[in-house]
């Protein structure tokens, strides 16, 4: 399943490798001498191994995520504006209260992600793979599930105006009150 994935130390971004911008991020939040918040905007890491990686409050804004495997990884707070994560592995990962506005994940892997309190206007998730997500108090204005398999997915106290779940069964998908019997009534 790791068979190639890129390497933490033959990444590079800004003159360091990841893997020393992600030990300084660890003693940032250890509050450690040579310390540093991981600021990855714009960062190339495609296809990297990120696996139960502590990235919490990092900046991943416009970072190309697509393929990597981020399972387990830690995101709260972290802003992924724009990020590109399609068909990223994110399975369990903690993405409470991250930034995702515009983020692509279509096609992700994404079962068993924390998406409570997320901005994710505008993301894409079209033919995500997203069973057991909690998207409970996220902002999904603008999101696009098109396809995306949300079963066992909570959505209550959720915000479902001009969000596109076109062509989702949302049988096993815990909706807000009431929002059956305004569809029904349509």
């Amino acid at each position: 399943m790791t068979m190639g994935l890129r390497n933490l130390k033959k990444i590079k971004h800004n003159g360091k490798t990841l893997e020393e911008i992600l030990k300084a991020h660890e003693f940032f939040w250890a509050n450690k001498e040579g310390g540093a918040r991981a600021d990855l905007a714009g960062a190339d890491l495609s296809g990297a191994d990120l696996r139960e990686t502590n990235l919490a409050g990092a900046i991943l804004k416009d970072a190309n995520l697509e393929g990597s495997d981020l399972r387990g990884a830690r995101l709260p707070g972290a802003d992924l504006s724009g990020a590109n994560l399609r068909k990223a592995d994110l399975r369990k990962v903690d993405l409470t209260e991250a930034f995702l506005p515009a983020a692509n994940l279509a096609e992700a892997q994404a079962s068993g992600v924390e998406f409570f309190r997320c901005d994710l206007t505008n993301a894409n998730f079209q033919k995500a793979m997203l069973r057991n997500v909690n998207f409970r108090d996220a902002h999904l204005d603008g999101a696009k599930f098109a396809g995306a398999d949300m079963g066992i997915a909570i959505l209550r106290e959720t915000n479902l105006q001009n969000v596109d779940l076109s062509g989702v069964d949302l049988s096993t998908t815990l909706m807000p009150p009431g929002w059956g019997a305004k569809k029904q009534g349509a």
